[in-house]
């Protein structure tokens, strides 16, 4: 079986707009699925609402198109009740961050055994535009007209203190490197997080003179830098150059977790 047979070709052609990193994600989540030699019948995708949260629909596996933000409560119950499923769930930084930010934290608290990929795009792409907690200062969206002014949510850094046993962030543009991200989530027992920065060239980008999306993704490329070296510079107050953000490998750890298999 390779990743394409993962997919649900009768639900084709997607609903995403062109340029869209989803189907990217999509991907490496299924390659990284395959490569762990998974059966269908005992793997379900789980999401809330967004953009990416219709990604389970594509996937053919049992899967649950869940409320907005709830996606890693319905996980949790999905996961406590068979501890024999492997169960990854789909979500956005506006489904995730936002109205599902206290499941967020929670699920890391819990260090249940479920690993959640988030698409961040910096915006809510499919109800409007509106900025979201991950929206870049100064950034415009339909509900930050002269540019976001509010504190950027660091997912990761949230998720790390939060308790999760795996935490990562990559881009749409880091292929080998997410692929990769999201096997080592989906083996690492406990809660995994793999935050994944997208490009939305119809309702981030053309609102931040990144409508072509080649430019979104430079921006993702110019602007990502490792970890180590990020931390580097913070520790030894060294200047950061605006627009910069942290990829790599956040945390690896192995704290007790939840409803992992027997």
């Amino acid at each position: 079986m390779t990743y394409r047979d993962w997919w649900r070709e009768d639900r084709l052609p997607h609903i995403f707009c062109p340029g869209c990193g989803n189907g990217t994600i999509i991907n490496c989540t299924l390659e990284a699925v395959d490569s762990m030699g998974w059966e269908k019948d005992d793997t379900v995708f789980i999401s809330g609402i967004g953009c990416s949260s219709r990604a389970s629909g594509y996937i053919s596996t049992d899967s649950l198109h869940t409320t907005h933000g709830r996606a890693i409560p319905f996980a949790t119950g999905v996961k406590l009740t068979n501890r024999d499923l492997n169960v990854v769930v789909f979500t956005g930084d506006g489904d995730m961050a936002a109205i599902g930010g206290n499941h967020l934290i929670h699920g890391c608290r819990r260090n249940i055994d479920i690993t959640v990929i988030c698409m961040n795009n910096y915006i809510y792409g499919m109800t409007g535009g509106q900025g979201s907690p991950t929206t870049p200062a100064g950034a415009l969206t339909t509900t930050t007209p002269y540019g976001a002014s509010e504190p950027v949510f660091n997912i990761c850094d949230l998720a790390v203190a939060a308790g999760a046993n795996y935490v990562a962030r990559w881009t749409s543009y880091h292929v080998k490197e997410l692929r990769e991200a999201i096997k080592t989530g989906l083996e690492t027992p406990g809660f995994s997080l793999i935050e994944t920065l997208v490009q939305c060239p119809t309702n981030f980008g053309r609102r931040n003179k990144l409508r072509n999306v080649q430019d979104m993704i430079d921006y993702l490329r110019k602007n990502a830098m490792l970890v180590r070296k990020y931390r580097e510079l913070t520790e030894n107050h060294r200047p950061i150059p605006e627009g910069t953000f942290a990829v790599g490998e956040f945390v690896r750890r192995s704290k007790p977790a939840m409803g992992v298999k027997e």
